[in-house]
């Protein structure tokens, strides 16, 4: 399994929220097509089709909880992340 499936399902499976590495959460956004501009901390991931912007901080080395779950709600509502995207 690549580790963006692995993250992909963490993320998925919402039992881990509070431990995704920050990075890695980046690395699978990029993997499912975003674009990443950073400004300072901030770092805004933006695709084309895909209404929201996603503006990540983080925290430490981690994700935060609750982007991570802005993660997750969007890639289940325009269904991203299916074996040829990843």
């Amino acid at each position: 399994m690549k580790k963006t499936e692995k993250i992909l399902k963490d993320i998925l499976q919402g039992t881990s929220d509070n431990n995704i590495a920050f990075e890695d959460l980046c690395q699978l956004l990029k993997a499912l097509g975003f674009s990443e501009r950073i400004q300072g901390s901030h770092h805004i991931f933006y695709a084309t089709g895909i209404e929201e912007i996603l503006n990540l901080q983080p925290k430490k080395s981690k994700a935060k909880p609750y982007q991570v779950k802005q993660v997750r709600n969007l890639i289940l509502k325009y269904k991203l992340g299916g074996n040829e995207d990843v």
